[in-house]
C-alpha cells in the first residue's frame, strides 16, 4: 500500500478559513497523529479525509487513487468517533458486525469476523450485552472493533479518548496502540493531548491556526522543536528572555538578567546582539544545595518558590533574577531546600534551545499548551 497524501487542501466556513494549505503524507501502516489545541482544524481535516467535508482546494489521495469527490461509504475508512456512537438497541457483537451488514457480507463471516475484533480489543465476553451495560472505556473499545471490522484502509480516530477518566485514558491508550499494531491499519489520530501524542504516535503533525507548523517523530519534535511555540505546546518548558552574546560555531552565549547561558546550538541565523528566548525542560535542570559547585556552565544562584509532590517526582519552582525556572527529578536527587530558602540551579548546555524572538513573546509560548487544553 502506498501513502495517503494530502496536498495543498484548504477548507473554508464562510469567511473563516478552518484548513490552510496542508500538505502531508502518512505512511502505510504508520499511527499518524494530528494534535493541535481546540479550534486549530485538526477535526476538520480528518472529516476531509473520510469525505464528510469537501475541501475548497487541493486534493486527497489514498496511495495513487485521488479521492477528494469520493462519496464517504465509497472510502473504506474506519471511523471512531469521541462520542462513541454505538446503536443502544444493538448488542455489542451487532454493533461491531453492522458495517459489514452495510457490505453485504454474509451473516455467518460477519459474525465470525466481529467475534474476531471483540477478541483483540479484549471484549469478548461482552458480545451478547448492549452498550447502556457497558462502562466508556468498554463502549471505546467496541467501537473500535466496529471501524476495525471491516477491514478499512484508513482509521480514523476523532478525539477518542476524551470522555474517559484520567486512569482509563492510560490503559485505552495502550489497547488502542496493540489493536493498531496486531491490525497494521494506517491509522490518522486527532488530539490536543500531548501526552497521548508523544506516547502512541510513530510521527505527528502539529496543527496551529489551520497550519502544519512541525511534523516528525515525538522525540524529535520534543528534544529539537522547531519554534518556541511548539516548544511550549509540546510539554512543560521554561522560557527566559535573553541576548546573543557571542556565537562559537553551533554554540552560542546569551545574556540574561541572572548570568550567561551556553548554549550547544543554536539557529544559524541568529547573531550577536540578537533577542532569543532560551528554553529549558524541567528534567534538564538540577537543584542543587547553595553554594555547590556545579558540574560546569550553566549554574546560577536561585530562590525556591514551591514543592510539589507528584508520586514519583516533585516539582520544584525556582526564582532566578525575575524569571521563573521548573526543575523536575525524582526526590532523592534534588536538594533538601524548601520555599523560600536559596538554591542552585544547574542545567547543561546540550539541554538548551534557543529561539528567536520572532517566534513569538515568551508570553505566547507560556500559554502555548493551556491553548490545548
Amino acid at each position: 500500500m502506498e501513502p495517503l497524501r494530502l496536498e495543498n487542501v484548504t477548507k473554508r466556513f464562510g469567511r473563516t478559513t478552518a484548513v490552510e494549505g496542508i500538505s502531508l503524507a502518512v505512511q502505510p501502516g504508520e499511527l499518524f497523529f494530528l494534535l493541535g489545541p481546540s479550534g486549530c482544524g485538526k477535526t476538520t481535516l480528518l472529516r476531509v479525509i473520510a469525505g464528510f467535508y469537501q475541501p475548497d482546494a487541493g486534493r486527497v489521495f489514498f496511495g495513487r487513487r485521488d479521492v477528494t469527490d469520493l462519496a464517504p461509504h465509497r472510502r473504506n475508512c474506519g471511523m471512531v468517533f469521541q462520542n462513541y456512537a454505538l446503536w443502544p438497541h444493538m448488542t455489542v457483537l451487532e454493533n461491531v458486525a453492522f458495517g459489514l451488514a452495510v457490505h453485504k457480507v454474509g451473516r455467518r463471516e460477519r459474525r465470525r469476523r466481529a467475534a474476531e475484533l471483540l477478541d483483540v480489543v479484549q471484549m469478548k465476553g461482552y458480545a451478547s450485552r448492549k452498550p447502556t451495560q457497558l462502562s466508556g472505556g468498554q463502549q471505546q473499545r467496541v467501537a473500535l472493533a466496529r471501524a476495525l471490522a471491516i477491514n478499512p484502509d484508513y482509521l480514523l480516530l476523532d478525539e477518542p479518548l476524551s470522555n474517559l477518566d484520567a486512569k482509563l485514558r492510560l490503559r485505552m491508550r495502550s489497547e488502542i496502540t496493540a489493536a493498531q499494531r496486531a491490525t497494521r491499519v494506517t491509522s490518522i489520530y486527532v488530539t490536543h493531548d500531548q501526552d497521548e501524542a508523544l506516547t502512541m504516535a510513530d510521527r505527528l503533525a502539529v496543527v496551529r491556526d489551520g497550519r502544519v507548523v512541525a511534523i516528525g517523530g515525538p522525540r524529535a519534535l520534543y528534544d529539537d522543536p522547531p519554534t518556541a511555540w511548539v516548544a511550549g505546546f509540546l510539554g512543560a518548558t521554561s522560557f527566559l528572555p535573553g541576548r546573543v552574546q557571542a556565537r562559537d560555531g553551533a554554540a552560542a552565549l546569551v545574556g540574561a538578567a541572572f548570568g550567561l547561558i551556553r548554549a550547544a546550538r543554536a539557529p544559524e541565523g541568529l547573531v550577536a546582539g540578537a533577542d532569543v528566548l532560551v528554553s529549558v525542560r524541567p528534567e534538564a535542570a538540577r537543584l542543587l544545595a547553595p553554594g555547590a559547585a556545579g558540574p560546569g556552565a550553566n549554574t546560577f544562584d536561585a530562590t525556591v518558590r514551591s514543592r510539589t509532590f507528584r508520586g514519583d517526582t516533585e516539582e520544584v519552582h525556582v526564582r532566578l533574577g525575575p524569571y521563573d525556572l521548573a526543575v523536575s527529578a525524582r526526590p532523592a536527587d534534588l536538594a533538601p531546600v524548601g520555599p523560600g530558602d536559596a538554591a542552585r540551579v544547574h542545567f547543561p548546555p546540550e539541554a538548551v534551545r534557543v529561539f528567536p524572538t520572532t517566534d513569538g513573546t515568551a508570553k505566547d509560548a507560556k500559554s502555548a499548551k493551556n491553548d490545548g487544553e
